[in-house]
C-alpha cells in the first residue's frame, strides 16, 4: 500500500488512485471531485494546484475551504506539507494567510515582509472570510469541502469573478452534504452536458488507504441516504430537508414574459446586513404562482432599498407587500415612510407559515424561475437538525435563509388554504 507520493533519489512520484487520476487528466475548466469521506480529496488538492502554477506562471492563486476550522485543521497542513516540505517552493506568511512562491528562475523568494511584491502567492481563505474572497484575483483555485453548508452560492460566484480575467481553472474537492448550489450549478449542469464542467465521483473505498472493514461497518451502521452521500459520493435526499417536496425538475422553470395583467406580490425579510425580497406573479387562471425575481442586499439605507423596489414595481401590478415578524413593526413603518406599504403577514408562526408554503409546493402550484439561483440554493439546504439519527423540530442555521423567510411571509399571507379554492385577487 503506497502513500500518495514517494521519492526515489531526486525523483518524486505521485501514486494517484483511479478517482484522483481522472481529476488529474481532466482538461475541463471546472473539475469537481464528489467523493466519500477520506477518499483522498484534500491530499490531492495541493498537487493539482501546484501543476496549475507550473503551467500558468507568476501571479496569484486561491485555496479556499468552507470554514476557518477546516482551513486550520485540513487545508493549511496539507498545502504546507506539499509546498514547504516536499517541493520546497513555498513559505507561509501566517499574518496574511498567504503562501509565498519561489521564483523558479532564481530559486529565491522576493519578499522580505508579507506586503512586499512576490513572484507568486497562494491566497488561503475560508468561505467565512467574505472580504478575502472579493478582494483577491487569481489564475486558478482549489476549493476544499465546497459542498458544506457554509460554502454558499455567493462564495462560488465570488470565486468565478476572481478568476474571470485569466479564465482560471477550478478544482473542487468535497463530500456531498446537501442539495444546494453544487447540485444544480455543477452536478445537474454536468449531467445536462456542460462542456466546461467535469464531475468525478467515487467511494471512500477507492482510496487504497481506506480500510475495507471500516467501509462495511459504516454501510451496516448508517442510514442509507447518509452512507450514500458521505461514503459513496452520490446524491440522495436527506430526511431533514424541509422543502423536500419541491421538485426542481418540474418546478424550476425557464423564465418567460409575464403578462402585464398578472397580479404580483412581494415577500420581504428585513435586516441591516441581509434584506431579502422575493417577487411572485400569479397566473389566476391556473391558480399558479411564479417566483420570478429575488434580491439579497445589505449596506443600504431603507430609503435606498425602497427606491430600488419601487423602480422594479413601477410597471408591475403589485397588489401586496408582506414582510417581517410580528415584532418588526418599526421596519414596516420605515419602509412605509418611503412609499412601500409593508403589511404584517397574516400568520406569524414559523411552522404554520411553512405549512402553507409546503402545501402550495405539494399542490404543484408554485414555480421558480431557474435564474433565481439564490432561492434554489437555500431550498436545497434548508433543513431540520438531525440528532442521534432522528429529525428534530429545530431548523438548522435558520438565520441564514433570508430568501426562504421572505417566501414564508408571502405564503403565510395567502387568504385560503391551498387545499381549498385559492383566493382570487382580480
Amino acid at each position: 500500500m503506497k502513500e500518495l507520493w514517494t521519492r526515489e533519489g531526486k525523483d518524486l512520484h505521485l501514486h494517484l488512485h483511479e478517482g484522483q487520476a481522472q481529476a488529474w487528466l481532466s482538461e475541463r475548466r471546472f473539475v469537481f471531485m464528489l467523493a466519500g469521506t477520506q477518499g483522498g480529496k484534500t491530499s490531492f488538492g495541493p498537487w493539482w494546484l501546484h501543476r496549475e502554477i507550473v503551467n500558468n506562471g507568476a501571479g496569484d492563486y486561491l485555496a479556499v475551504t468552507s470554514s476557518f476550522d477546516l482551513f486550520k485543521l485540513k487545508m493549511l497542513p496539507e498545502i504546507r506539507t506539499v509546498f514547504e516540505h516536499v517541493l520546497d517552493c513555498g513559505r507561509y506568511w501566517s499574518g496574511d494567510k498567504v503562501l509565498e512562491l519561489k521564483d523558479p528562475s532564481t530559486g529565491k523568494y522576493w519578499a522580505e515582509r508579507s506586503d512586499d511584491p512576490m513572484w507568486g502567492r497562494v491566497i488561503l481563505r475560508s468561505a467565512q472570510s467574505k472580504g478575502g474572497l472579493e478582494s483577491a484575483t487569481g489564475k486558478a483555485a482549489w476549493l476544499d469541502e465546497c459542498g458544506q453548508d457554509d460554502f454558499r452560492l455567493d462564495d462560488w460566484e465570488a470565486i468565478q469573478r476572481r478568476l474571470s480575467l485569466s479564465q482560471g481553472r477550478v478544482l473542487g474537492t468535497t463530500t456531498i452534504y446537501n442539495l444546494g448550489w453544487m447540485k444544480h450549478e455543477i452536478y445537474d449542469a454536468w449531467v445536462a452536458g456542460d462542456k466546461d464542467i467535469d464531475v468525478i465521483q467515487f467511494a471512500s473505498i477507492i482510496n487504497p488507504m481506506f480500510p475495507p472493514e471500516e467501509f462495511r461497518r459504516m454501510q451496516d451502521k448508517l442510514p442509507g441516504w447518509k452512507f450514500k452521500m458521505f461514503y459513496k459520493g452520490e446524491y440522495d435526499r436527506p430526511p431533514g430537508l424541509i422543502l423536500a417536496d419541491f421538485d426542481r425538475t418540474t418546478q424550476a422553470v425557464k423564465p418567460f414574459p409575464i403578462p402585464i395583467e398578472w397580479p404580483r406580490y412581494v415577500g420581504m425579510d428585513f435586516g441591516p446586513v441581509n434584506t431579502a425580497l422575493i417577487w411572485i406573479a400569479e397566473d389566476t387562471r391556473r391558480e399558479a404562482y411564479y417566483l420570478y425575481r429575488e434580491s439579497l442586499a445589505g449596506n443600504k439605507t431603507t430609503r435606498e432599498h425602497a427606491s430600488d423596489a419601487k423602480a422594479y414595481a413601477k410597471d408591475e401590478r403589485v397588489l401586496a407587500w408582506w414582510g417581517g415578524s410580528g415584532s418588526e413593526d418599526q421596519y414596516r413603518r420605515d419602509w412605509g415612510e418611503w412609499g412601500i406599504p409593508i403589511t404584517r403577514p397574516l400568520i406569524s408562526d414559523v411552522e404554520s407559515g411553512l405549512d402553507r408554503l409546503i402545501a402550495v409546493i405539494k399542490a404543484k402550484r408554485f414555480f421558480v424561475f431557474d435564474t433565481c439561483q439564490g432561492w434554489l440554493d437555500e431550498a436545497g439546504t434548508y433543513s431540520r437538525e438531525i440528532v442521534d439519527g432522528e429529525v428534530t423540530e429545530k431548523i438548522k442555521d435558520k438565520q441564514k435563509f433570508h430568501r426562504l423567510d421572505a417566501t414564508r411571509y408571502w405564503a403565510a399571507s395567502l387568504p385560503r388554504d391551498i387545499e381549498g379554492s385559492m383566493f382570487s385577487w382580480v
